[in-house]
Parts: structure tokens; sequence; C-alpha cells
């Protein structure tokens, strides 16, 4: 169930940080499937949605379609090995704790090749964020808080990738301001990712 959770979370910033190919990528999602992906203002609505249908959405971020079959496969496994009454059906503690790496295997993969669409992300957002009077927030601790942090419900894992981000891959015209707001995450965030 974590696991899923984690799927809807990603699922949500996909949908949010490539909107354009995440509406292509809804093509052969039933209609009502698909306004509601596109319309949900949780990420924990998704799990309306077939749970081994929105895991092919992670072919957005580059998952191929073999590392999707094992999630599917995961989900299967649950299906079968696991019920909601609280009866848990493996044989071993070794059985379990396999289970648990390849969940905690797959989590690190699709958070793997999520890191290009974080970096990209990120300095779409500095970039956005240069002017005060343009963006959303003038307070700088404003601006990564609500428009970076909880728009897109960023993780720990995500805002490592940003606090990590190399800024001297902006223009060199934009960098003062950008780092700025570089440090700023830093700041608000940085000693929270090393405890």
């Amino acid at each position: 169930m974590l696991m899923m959770s984690f799927v809807y979370f990603k699922i949500w910033q996909i949908r949010q940080i490539l909107r354009d190919d995440f509406e292509k990528g809804l093509i052969g999602f039933p209609r009502d499937v698909e306004s509601s992906l596109l319309r949900d203002a949780s990420p924990l609505t998704f799990s309306r949605v077939n749970e081994r249908a929105i895991l092919r959405l992670f072919r957005l971020i580059g998952c191929d379609n073999s590392h999707i079959g094992n999630y599917r496969k995961l989900v299967d496994d649950r299906n079968d090995a696991a019920h909601a009454n609280g009866n848990i059906y493996y044989q071993t503690q070794n059985e379990m704790e396999a289970k648990i790496r390849q969940v905690l295997r797959a989590v690190e993969e699709i958070q793997s090749n999520f890191q290009h669409i974080m970096n990209s992300y990120y300095k779409q957002f500095l970039l956005q964020s240069l002017d005060p009077d343009e963006r959303e927030y003038p307070d700088i601790e404003d601006q990564i808080r609500e428009v970076l942090i909880r728009s897109n419900y960023l993780s720990k894992k995500d805002i490592e990738i940003c606090v990590n981000f190399d800024i001297s891959a902006l223009p060199s015209d934009d960098r003062q301001t950008a780092n700025d707001l570089d440090n700023a995450l830093r700041d608000m965030y940085g000693s929270e990712l090393y405890v």
C-alpha cells in the first residue's frame, strides 16, 4: 500500500511537471478515467484507477516495459499475498524481507528515472521565480514552500535532487538571483535531508 501511495504522488508530479506529455499518456484510458486524472485535486484520488494501468504512465519518465512489468508483478503479488483483513500470506520472514527489498528497489528505480525530470523542473522553477514582482509570492521562502514543495508534493528525495542541482547550468545573467533562491532552499530543507 505504501508503494502505491508513492506511485500516486509520483504520477501527480508527472501531471504537474509534464502536463502535455501526461495528457498524451492518457490515450487509451477510458474517458471518465482520463478526465478524472486531469482534474483530481489530490494524488490519493488516483487510487480509483486500476493500479496496473496507472503504472504505465511511468513510461513518461523513461521507465521501460520490463520495469513497468516488474512493478505490476509487485501489485499482483501484493494482491495474492496480503488481504485487507490483516492476513499476510508469507510463510517466512525471509520471504517477507525479500518482497520488501523488491518494493524498495522499484521505488529507487522510479525515483532514479524521475531525477532528470526534477532537475529540469527545478531549473524552470528558478528561472520563473527570479522576479519577486512577477512570481506568486514575493518572499523567497513562501515561493519555495508553496510553489515548489507543497504544490508538487515533493519528497525528501525530490528536494535532495534540487539541493544538488548545478546552478552553473543557468544563464550567467540569472545566476545571482537564482542562487539566492537555491541557497534559501538549502537553508530551509538541507539539514532535514541528512538527519
